[in-house]
């Protein structure tokens, strides 16, 4: 059990989201960074899609009520644990009484607390995530703060608990291959993988040079729906009447105004802007961890590249499922 001592907003429960229910028009939701949430459950032993804490603004506190075991993933936020600083990626026991503190953020944008045995929130649609604009899910619905309580799942009776001093995973950033530019090398630019959508090809030259040449910021107007981008305006070579059809996160759409928008996790289900390319679902946790007013640059891909990338995500993640088993099996 641990209650939350401080908090300026936007923080909530989240889990891996809805991808059932989407032909209802429920968008998935669920986490910014799937990769760091499943991370944070991996180091665990929990049930990949538990649901966790995702922090967005700092200070967070939280006070362990009970025994814990706990583990903070996803953006590097400056985690102590009464006043002892916590290395990023890291599971470790709390007790009763210590308070935990995401203090401020020296890389990333989204934190992830997670508890043995998963937060226990009740499901909706088959998921424990927060949907902010309907008002259901995660902790009545809402973001978190000050004074709630939130209980853990019963954790799995077979469960081992952490050693002393606990342990971490290497972070996605060093563990998975990086995408590559060849017209961009640096390093403050994050790189992600598209594939071309359905009317890239309606795209002028200049448009499709641009995509690819040209860095991109993302702007103050962007939220959990979508990823506002300033930069070249993108043009059509002519045209287009269009229908809505369905959408998913990392869609990216082309408004009239040629200033591309890359749907994420609260994507609305459908739309009836021209998708230019849809960037890689292994590539999304780059993009969540990028700041707003930070630059990103998009590198063309292939179906091929990108089911490779999806499965050295999942061996990574199995990696620290086993190595983390492995170690509390050796230890106790």
């Amino acid at each position: 059990m641990i209650k939350i001592v401080s908090t300026i907003g936007l923080s909530t429960v989240q889990d891996l989201g809805r991808d059932q229910n989407y032909r209802h028009g429920v968008s998935i939701g669920g986490a910014m960074d799937r990769l760091a949430l499943a991370l944070g459950n991996a180091l665990l032993g929990n049930p990949e899609g538990a649901a966790s804490i995702e922090v967005t603004l700092y200070p967070f506190k939280i006070e362990f009520l009970s025994d814990m075991d706990c583990a903070v993933t996803g953006a590097d936020s400056s985690a102590d644990l009464d006043g002892q600083r916590l290395p990023t990626n890291w599971a470790f026991k709390a007790k009763q009484g210590q308070v935990l503190t995401l203090n401020r953020l020296v890389s990333g944008s989204f934190a992830y607390i997670a508890l043995r045995g998963g937060i226990d929130v009740p499901e909706i649609l088959g998921s424990r995530a927060t949907h902010l604009r309907c008002t259901f899910g995660g902790y009545e619905g809402r973001m978190l703060k000050p004074g709630d309580i939130l209980n853990a799942d019963r954790p799995q009776q077979n469960a081992r608990t952490l050693p002393e001093g606990g342990f971490g995973a290497e972070s996605p950033q060093t563990a998975l291959t990086a995408p590559k530019s060849l017209y961009h090398s640096d390093s403050g630019i994050t790189l992600m993988r598209y594939l071309p959508a359905a009317e890239h090809p309606h795209f002028d030259d200049t448009s499709l040079k641009d995509l690819v040449q040209t860095p991109w910021q993302i702007t103050p107007q962007s939220s959990r729906a979508g990823f506002r981008l300033s930069g070249p305006t993108l043009r059509l070579k002519e045209t287009l009447e269009m229908r809505s059809h369905g959408i998913v996160p990392g869609v990216i759409q082309v408004p009239p105004g040629g200033a591309p928008i890359v749907q994420t996790a609260d994507s609305q289900t459908s739309g009836g802007y021209p998708k230019i390319g849809t960037v890689i679902e292994p590539d999304l946790w780059r993009l969540a961890q990028t700041r707003i007013g930070s630059n990103i640059q998009f590198v063309e891909t292939t179906y091929a590249e990108a089911i490779a990338a999806h499965r050295e995500m999942q061996a990574y993640l199995a990696n620290v499922r086993s190595l983390t088993e492995t170690y509390r099996d050796f230890l106790q």
